[in-house]
């Protein structure tokens, strides 16, 4: 393919990235509206953001195959086509249980959108034009985080919420024709060849089980007409069936997810001390704008605008990121910036409605700053030691840890702030100032204690990424 292929599809894809993670960043502005207009509890419209992400982590281990077996431009538009309709569904929702299985819906098409999409990309592009290619794509995951708690809070306050869902429509009908036009069409595996790798049914429904149940059993925790054991057994029940999924892996010929990657050290503390920094991650984008918005009384416009500082210092560290990465050990990086994640995490808590509105926007900068860096650095040393041959294999698990951790950085943010009301004394459903400090404290105790794992790497960790081949040590 030529280099203006390339380009092409890379532009096309990546119009897709940003109405999906425009959608996901927009709606954690509205949730008070929404609560308002399902007449709930904010804290139960977490279920409606983390049924999306539990989707997500589902349904990405299969996009695949499918792609494989149906090619990848038919599965990446049919994937926008459900996408539209999701959402359209989502913006209809008169319910919290019919946002819950719209979300569930769209949550299906954005896992096959995103990695089908990474790969028409990578199918049309040559070696030598990866960086270009990559970059186009990654650009919407930097941008859309920033402007969709503006865009959802300006929405939500001068329009209706219910619009943040319709944005898609007209933007996913573009992507789709531009998408049947540019990405090159790929004949499908039909025949002997498609059934070489046969589809693992039995290890789809035990994870899909173990993660859904997982999620569920925690965000069990945040309903206060829940008992505390019913929550314990539910999580402790998927954790069990996770156990059987690993087993059953370990005896299929080619198991939906191969988890024999978690013998590369560097690869395994990733996922399992990182999937602990990526929840801390995760709670701030929930748990800021909520308390804008419950605590100070701000409107989500003005609650956007302001979390847009975070974003801001997202972005502004991608520039420094590979710096540092090439002059600082990958130990040290993520125990001192992890200390510095933690830390601003602590500062937080302690944001009054009188606080300067400067002295937020600085907080809030530096905070996105050092979240930014610990989220790449995890992500390059993940896959620094893995052998080619598991590279795919290290990806899918990856990705879908990945969004696992995300939606439980929201539940865990649920949960921080109903046990801070409840030790509080205050009234379910009405956050106060003092709830959100507490929530944040408990936030920033997991963010420092669990730094402790990360003093299980080597000092050369991840090394054959941080030197060019010349300069290894």
């Amino acid at each position: 393919m030529d280099k203006r292929t390339t380009i092409r599809v890379s532009l096309v894809v990546a119009i897709a990235f940003f109405m999906q993670f425009l959608d996901t960043t927009a709606v954690n502005t509205a949730i008070p509206a929404m609560a308002d207009a399902f007449a709930t509890d904010v804290i139960h419209l977490s279920t409606g953001v983390t049924s999306y992400l539990i989707a997500l982590a589902i349904f990405i281990p299969v996009s695949g195959w499918i792609a494989d077996r149906f090619g990848t431009r038919r599965v990446f538009c049919a994937a926008i086509v459900f996408f539209i309709l999701s959402s359209t569904l989502c913006g209809t929702s008169q319910n919290l249980l019919q946002f819950v299985i719209y979300r569930i819906l769209q949550g299906m098409a954005g896992a096959m959108m995103f990695p089908v999409g990474r790969l028409a990309v990578l199918k049309v592009t040559p070696k030598e034009e990866l960086p270009t290619a990559m970059n186009y794509v990654t650009v919407p995951a930097l941008v859309a985080p920033i402007v969709g708690p503006m865009v959802g809070g300006y929405l939500t306050t001068y329009w209706s919420w219910r619009w943040i869902f319709y944005l898609n429509v007209p933007i996913s009908i573009a992507c789709v024709l531009l998408a049947w036009h540019y990405i090159p069409e790929e004949e499908p595996r039909t025949g002997v060849k498609a059934f070489r790798k046969p589809f693992d049914w039995t290890g789809f429904l035990l994870s899909g089980l173990a993660l859904a149940g997982f999620m569920y059993g925690v965000e069990l925790f945040s309903k206060a007409n829940v008992s505390y054991l019913a929550a314990s057994l539910t999580v402790l029940g998927s954790l069990g069936v996770l156990g059987l999924n690993v087993w059953h892996a370990k005896h299929h010929p080619a198991p939906l997810i191969d988890y024999s990657v978690m013998r590369v050290r560097t690869y395994a503390i990733t996922i399992w001390v990182g999937s602990v920094s990526r929840t801390v991650i995760g709670v701030f984008p929930y748990l800021v704008p909520l308390m804008f918005q419950e605590g100070f009384g701000l409107s989500p416009f003005e609650s956007g605008l302001l979390f847009l500082s975070t974003m801001v210092g997202n972005l502004s560290m991608k520039s420094l990121t590979v710096w540092i990465i090439r002059h600082f050990k990958f130990k040290n990086i993520l125990i001192v910036n992890g200390l510095l994640v933690a830390l601003f995490t602590l500062l937080t808590a302690f944001f009054l409605p009188t606080t300067p509105v400067w002295m937020i926007v600085v907080t809030l900068f530096c905070s996105g700053l050092v979240r930014s860096m610990q989220f790449t650095s995890l992500t390059t040393l993940a896959f620094a030691d893995v052998a080619e041959r598991k590279m795919t294999t290290a990806n899918t698990l990856y990705s879908t840890i990945q969004q696992m951790s995300s939606g439980l950085g929201i539940a865990v943010g649920a949960v921080a702030l109903r046990f801070a009301n409840q030790l509080n004394g205050g009234v379910a459903g009405r956050y106060t100032v003092p709830d959100f400090r507490v929530a944040f404290l408990m936030v920033a105790a997991i963010g420092f204690i669990h730094l402790v794992g990360y003093a299980r790497l080597k000092s050369t960790a991840g090394n054959a990424v941080r030197f060019k081949k010349a300069n290894r040590p």
